[in-house]
């Protein structure tokens, strides 16, 4: 029996339940999908909050890997059995069967395993948009990390030390400190530390950019750390949303810049997406970019895989099995 992991109403992790259906026949220009590998992400707890609303019922989930088991009229490309991976703005990854629009799915090469496809290619779309499309860090540049062990936070060191940037990276454990290191980081120190150890890395200028998937908890920190004409890129609220912004700080920082950027708008038209997944494809298959998941859960435990990413106990990404 096919089932989802849905909620009814908006809450805390235990509003998430089993939930079984029956597969629908894919529509006109979708994929029937068969999940093998699910990704979960930080924004799957903001849909379940009611954070970022969403229509009622929903499973949260926007990233899967599985193999192609039916295809709707008019689609081309894809046969049967084919593996592919997806990720997409509208929620419902967490299932044993999906059907999806078959020009968000990416087939999958035989290098990249199902449950790694899983683990990243949401989170490798965002890096990828995060430091060339919207901050367009290059060579020479220096930035910070927030919560650079996190799934986000590791590819975000990993990328931009590929391409030539010095990284501060901030993370709340030793061990999660070590694993920020690992990822090729320059230095590594708690949140408190951020901003005088960016300005020390820097001479004193500050870091061209800083990218802060934390929020409310680092927003000072983060302005703190930038030199004048410094962006930070504002791009998740793990410890609130940031709210009651007085523009002027920005100014009397060094006329500052801030962006509150999302996946769904960097990746909207075909070209765009064509061309991010193209780029981090790229980086995956060259090496320069590693798929690593250091969490696996079944499917079933889908609310206390919540509860621990939302108790910042999980390095790296995790993913569910159905």
């Amino acid at each position: 029996m096919a089932y989802r992991m849905a909620f009814q109403k908006t809450g805390a992790p235990e509003v998430i339940a089993r939930q079984d259906f029956g597969p629908d026949a894919p529509r006109p220009g979708e994929l029937a999908i068969r999940h093998t590998a699910i990704g979960v992400n930080f924004i799957d707890t903001y849909h379940r909050s009611g954070l970022y609303p969403v229509p009622l019922p929903a499973a949260p989930g926007i990233e899967a890997a599985g193999i192609v088991e039916a295809i709707g009229e008019g689609v081309s490309g894809f046969t049967v059995g084919d593996r592919i991976g997806y990720f997409t703005a509208k929620p419902g990854a967490y299932a044993t069967h999906r059907n999806i629009p078959a020009a968000q799915a990416l087939r999958l090469p035989d290098t990249l395993s199902d449950e790694d496809a899983a683990a990243v290619m949401l989170k490798a779309a965002t890096t990828e948009y995060l430091i060339e499309r919207c901050a367009h860090m290059k060579a020479g540049d220096a930035a910070l990390v927030h919560a650079a062990a996190g799934g986000v936070g590791l590819l975000l060191v990993q990328w931009l030390k590929a391409i030539g940037v010095r990284v501060v990276a901030t993370a709340g454990s030793a061990e999660k400190q070590a694993l920020a290191r690992s990822a090729g980081a320059d230095v590594v120190c708690d949140y408190a530390d951020a901003a005088t150890t960016a300005r020390e890395m820097t001479e004193g200028a500050g870091v061209n950019a800083v990218f802060d998937g934390v929020g409310k908890a680092t927003w000072d920190v983060s302005l703190s750390a930038l030199r004048p004409r410094g962006l930070l890129v504002s791009f998740g609220n793990a410890s609130g949303p940031v709210t009651g912004v007085d523009l002027g700080v920005l100014a009397a920082r060094g006329s500052l810049f801030v962006t509150r950027p999302t996946v769904a708008h960097y990746y909207a038209t075909p070209s765009d997406f064509q061309a991010g997944t193209t780029r981090f494809m790229e980086m995956l298959a060259t090496g320069k970019l590693k798929a690593d998941s250091h969490q696996r859960r079944a499917l079933a435990d889908a609310a206390q895989v919540h509860r621990d990413l939302e108790a910042r106990k999980t390095t790296g990404a995790t993913i569910m099995l159905p």
